[in-house]
């Protein structure tokens, strides 16, 4: 019993504060609005990015490589042209592969020249297996000589 008279005198004064917590709230000031963003936009000269030709890309991809040849560092080079890294990474690899296919395409190789040389990579390929079990065959003796096994 002497539980229930300690929660009287709680009860009541969780009832006075309920009675109490609808007062007014405080005003508040608005919320200042964020300035940060707008000098990021000023800074960068136009909203959309720059497209560059085929021939400027190349351009700057030449002006990069002499510059790297000469000893001015890749990161340097590419701050240099104006461009970010992962622009000039894009465009070296867009570039490669068209050079790929040109020097195949000006040279291509007949159907029986391919064939000889594959069939001669292939015989000295098993030229080179065998040669290297008769190595292994001996090694392997030799270490069952010194091992005593047998």
């Amino acid at each position: 019993m002497a539980d229930e008279s300690n929660a009287g005198p709680v009860a009541a004064a969780v009832a006075d504060a309920e009675v109490k917590a609808p007062t007014t709230k405080k005003p508040r000031s608005p919320r200042p609005q964020k300035v940060a963003s707008e000098p990021a936009r000023s800074k960068t000269p136009a909203a959309r990015p720059r497209r560059y030709s085929e021939q400027e890309k190349s351009e700057k991809l030449k002006l990069i490589e002499t510059q790297v040849s000469e000893g001015s560092t890749l990161k340097d080079a590419i701050k240099s042209a104006g461009i970010s890294e992962q622009t000039y990474y894009h465009w070296k690899g867009a570039a490669k592969p068209v050079v790929q296919k040109d020097t195949k395409s000006t040279k291509p190789l007949p159907a029986g020249d391919e064939l000889a040389d594959l069939v001669q990579l292939e015989e000295e390929n098993q030229r080179l297996r065998k040669l290297l079990a008769e190595k292994l065959r001996a090694e392997n003796a030799e270490l069952r000589k010194r091992l005593g096994l047998g």
